[in-house]
């Protein structure tokens, strides 16, 4: 019971000690267990995460293993943050605020394609590790001079890690469906691409129609850097009129 005589809630995994009770030093740490669970995810999506698979690929007995790691949400919420640390970090901002949230951008969608699991498990699992903080601490930093006040960096940034969640998603989607019919990318494009001149070809769809006939379609990379450029211009419209700190 906590002093107050109520019943302690919940702690986050990063404020537990590594490992509970007695007993020898720890044959594991939190790390290396979370980068075999990241390994098994990324090869078999995260439903094939199981505290017995992951228990087995660092070499001990699964109820050992919740000796370290109490339960299956708090692995995950480690291998999110593990991940996260994937993040190359400059030691101080460029000094262009836009520059640097698209940087932070393009290695999230990287990350989301070297991990395919990444984008749903940053959605349930949303506690902020060490990793995380260290992200949003540059983040902040290099909206210093953006003019923002503290709550629209915060909501920008989220905006940002959203954007960048629903665009890889969707990518990452359209290429699963590709491999499970057994055909390219391009193939599968070039499908839908035929499926849908046939459909406006009726003339119900006139709008449609329009847009379809400007066969030019823009590079994933294009449309991502757009959509982004987007997104900060549009919070760039919010800022004061004195940066931070004039």
């Amino acid at each position: 019971m906590a002093a107050s005589g109520r019943a302690a809630g919940p702690d986050v995994i990063w404020a537990r000690p590594e490992r509970t009770g007695r007993g020898p030093r720890p044959a594991f740490t939190r790390d290396e267990i979370a980068a075999a669970a990241v390994r098994i995810a990324d090869e078999g999506g995260l439903a094939a995460v199981s505290m017995r698979r992951v228990a087995t690929a660092v070499g001990c007995a699964t109820m050992s293993l919740y000796n370290y790691v109490p339960s299956k949400g708090d692995l995950v919420d480690l291998m999110v943050d593990l991940v996260g640390g994937e993040y190359e970090l400059p030691a101080e901002p460029s000094g262009d605020w836009r520059a640097d949230l698209l940087q932070l951008a393009h290695q999230e969608r990287a990350m989301m394609r070297r991990h395919p699991w990444l984008a749903g498990a940053v959605l349930s699992h949303n506690f902020l590790g060490p990793n995380a903080l260290s992200y949003l601490e540059f983040a902040l930093a290099a909206l210093a001079d953006s003019g923002l006040d503290d709550g629209l960096k915060m909501e920008l940034i989220a905006m940002v890690n959203g954007t960048v969640i629903s665009m890889a998603s969707s990518e990452l989607a359209t290429a699963e469906r590709a491999k499970e019919s057994g055909h390219t990318l391009e193939q599968h494009r070039a499908a839908q691409a035929g499926y849908l001149a046939r459909i406006v070809a009726d003339g119900r769809h006139p709008r449609l129609a329009r847009v379809f006939a400007d066969s030019s379609v823009p590079a994933a990379d294009e449309v991502f850097d757009r959509v982004i450029g987007r997104v900060l211009d549009g919070y760039a419209g919010s800022a004061g009129p004195e940066p931070e700190g004039r």
